[in-house]
This record gives structure tokens, sequence and C-alpha cells, in this order.
């Protein structure tokens, strides 16, 4: 008798997490695209992201920056909300580009521009 029970409870759990996933999902498909890319980008936020940072010139890997969790876009200070050509974020410069934090590889501020910086944001493809 016990066991009819324990199946019973587990079946109206399991239930319940079904119906919530379908009811997420419904209001998923209602959202624009844009709308669903932010709260992607907020999850990620959340869970974090073992992001790569190379920058360039010309053809040359000059910097690589690891363990970014997000790159932001800078916005005007004017109370515009405008977005400025730069993006900026923390990561750990990887100064041998061996896709490690090595002993001395310190996290750091950075900031890159729009126009003048040719740059390549992934995931880290050690993972």
């Amino acid at each position: 008798m016990q066991s009819n029970r324990t199946t019973h409870r587990t079946t109206n759990r399991t239930t319940r997490w079904m119906g919530a996933g379908v009811t997420v999902a419904i209001l998923l498909a209602g959202c624009t695209q844009e709308t669903q890319n932010t709260l992607g980008r907020a999850i990620q936020n959340w869970t974090g992201t073992d992001g790569v940072l190379d920058v360039y010139a010309g053809d040359k890997l000059v910097k690589r920056f690891i363990k970014i969790d997000k790159l932001s876009t800078a916005l005007a200070t004017s109370g515009s909300g405008e977005a400025r050509s730069y993006r900026f974020g923390y990561g750990i410069l990887d100064a041998n580009q061996n896709y490690q934090a090595d002993p001395g590889e310190k996290k750091v501020y950075f900031e890159i521009s729009d126009f003048s910086t040719p740059y390549v944001f992934y995931e880290n493809p050690g993972q």
C-alpha cells in the first residue's frame, strides 16, 4: 500500500513539472524574438559563460581574454540610453594564449572599440 502512495505522489509531481514546462513554452512562443533573446541573455548572465575574446591587429592575434561572463555595450551618460561605440567586460588576460588561467595571469577590465579593433567573442572551445 505504501508503494502505491509513493508512485502516485511521484506521478503527480512529474505531471506538475510537465505542466509548468508547457506553460513556459507557450509564454515564450508568444514573445518576440528580441524578448526571447533578452530572456536567454538574462539566463546566461545568471548561469555564467566561459567566453573568450580574441583581439586582432590585422590578421595577427595580439590579445586573448578568457573566463568572460559577458560583453556589455556602453550606454551614453546623458540619459538618452543610446549605445556607445565600444564594448567592455572583465576577463583574465591569457598572456600565453593557451585558453587556461595560468599562475600570474590576472582578471582585468577591458574595453574594445566597434570601429577600429577587430575582435571575435566566442565560448571557450576547451569546455
